[in-house]
């Protein structure tokens, strides 16, 4: 799983990768599908101890570093209802950067957790926060 969550967040805490585009696309969306499919296959066992606080990234340098790494990244419209494609008000503008961004900060936090407190703590998190959030998003890309 760390692996997995490295190839994604290379693209917030690093600027300027040289990476081409077409490799630079590929390797995310095989990440990101990596990423989800492994939320299916997630067994923990959960621990309600308290553990030391998580010392969080700023959303502003991964949105940059995001923003430098892909630059083509942009605005898009997405469906509410794809059984009401019709309706002009069925649609709402989202953000490629801003959702990246968000990925990035979230699964930080999880490779923190399994490094900081353990992999059960880690795990119970992915599986908290991640494919109810992000479940949209990652099925635009």
């Amino acid at each position: 799983m760390i692996h997995v969550i490295n190839q994604i967040i290379k693209f917030g805490l690093e600027s300027n990768l040289t990476i081409n585009k077409n490799e630079r696309d590929l390797l995310l969306e095989k990440s990101l599908i990596n990423i989800y499919s492994l939320y299916f296959d997630i067994n923990y066992d959960y621990d309600n101890a308290d553990f030391k606080e998580y010392n969080e990234h700023k959303y502003e340098d991964i949105r940059k570093n995001v923003e430098q790494n892909f630059p083509d990244f942009g605005f898009y419209s997405n469906a509410l209802d794809i059984l009401n494609l019709e309706n002009k008000d069925n649609f709402e503008l989202g953000d490629a950067a801003d959702d990246l961004t968000d990925i990035i900060l979230d699964l930080l936090q999880i490779k923190w957790r399994i490094e900081n407190i353990n992999l059960n703590d880690g795990l119970w998190y992915f599986q908290l926060i991640f494919l109810p959030i992000h479940s949209n998003i990652l099925l635009i890309y």
